[in-house]
């Protein structure tokens, strides 16, 4: 794994902004969450996953023709067509014959994206696949929502799977309920509510409105709910149908929420404290790469050997999974930062 994440930093306890100083200390005492990472807008989530798989590839050795699937995991396509992960074939040099996708999946993402590239390797001639995640949330807020602009950030990572005919089994459990979508959504910019420029201009209301839907909005206390609803029979249910029971696991990442939320998950399913990975407080809520890139942060030492993993995604959609893997790493998970002249991923004019 090697996770991507941009140099630029804000904290609302160090520079409190809409809040009071005593507001922002608050927030943070809740959510875990002390600063967050802010991409340039020249720079989109595709371009954080192509800086972490160059990277990942040199470290591993791996020759970019050798690899056979890639999927990328994000809610921030480059364009609406083609899919970004054509564009980043080219880009990152991977042959023709690979087989690249997108998968529109948010907090859940990387599970889902794991588990359809193992997939993909298990049913095909395939040996080699690379699921990139990444979403630049921070620009989906509304300059004065103060519920949401303290939680989000942007981060990109890459994960490399290899193809081992005697690795032992793993497990996954998925599920969803689109009854939960209103509750976390960008209501304006798809077909059903587009922003595509008219012969006309829009009229002040009409501006107005897509200004607000194309934004974030979130239901922090149906998520909430959802979350203690859902998630604690998630891991039940995957730890069932590995025959584990959590104590025998090394180590359990959930999607990092926020730590009020992922402290409620703990004490629900049992897990103890020391085997279970909180780690938000230096970049915020970063959806799909969340998992991966608390993994690159604190286990960089983690993987000298073999590790029993419970990796579990939850959020919009509604949308949630559970894995539980073994995993091994040729090189150990890193963490490094794009540079602002990073070349941006784009379509040849």
């Amino acid at each position: 794994m090697h996770a991507v994440v941009p140099p630029h930093r804000h904290s609302y306890v160090d520079t409190p902004g809409l809040f009071t100083q005593e507001e922002a200390d608050k927030v943070y005492a809740s959510t875990g969450i002390h600063s967050r990472r802010i991409l340039p807008k020249h720079l989109c989530a595709s371009d954080m996953c192509v800086a972490a798989a160059e990277r990942l590839l040199t470290s591993l050795g791996w020759a970019p023709d050798s690899v056979d699937v890639l999927i990328f995991v994000s809610q921030d396509s480059d364009y609406s067509l083609p899919a970004t992960a054509c564009l980043m074939q080219t880009r990152l040099g991977l042959p023709q014959t690979a087989a690249c996708l997108d998968v529109s999946l948010g907090c859940s993402g990387f599970v889902y994206g794991a588990w359809i590239a193992s997939q993909l390797l298990n049913s095909s001639s395939g040996k080699r696949a690379l699921v990139l995640c990444a979403d630049t949330s921070s620009r989906h807020l509304l300059p004065d929502d103060r519920g949401t602009l303290p939680l989000f950030g942007d981060a990109g990572v890459a994960t490399a799977l290899e193809f081992d005919p005697e690795w032992p089994d793993s497990y996954a459990v998925f599920g969803t309920d689109g009854t939960g979508g209103q509750h976390i959504a960008v209501k304006a910019g798809g077909r059903r509510n587009p922003c595509m420029p008219e012969p006309e201009p829009f009229d002040d209301e009409t501006q107005a409105r897509l200004y607000r839907d194309t934004r974030l909005y979130l239901n922090g206390a149906a998520v909430f709910s959802f979350t203690l609803k859902v998630v604690p029979k998630l891991v039940k249910d995957v730890l069932a149908l590995a025959g584990q029971q959590a104590d025998s696991l090394d180590m359990v990442v959930m999607h990092q929420a926020n730590q009020f939320i992922l402290e409620h998950l703990r004490k629900k399913t049992g897990v103890a404290a020391e085997k279970y990975l909180i780690d938000m407080k230096d970049f915020g809520n970063t959806s799909s790469a969340s998992v991966p890139l608390a993994i690159c942060h604190r286990l960089g030492d983690f993987f000298t050997e073999r590790r029993k993993m419970l990796l579990g995604g939850f959020g919009v959609g509604w949308s949630w999974g559970a894995l539980i893997t073994d995993i091994q790493m040729d090189a150990p998970p890193a963490l490094t930062e794009i540079t602002d002249d990073f070349a941006p991923l784009a379509l040849e004019q």
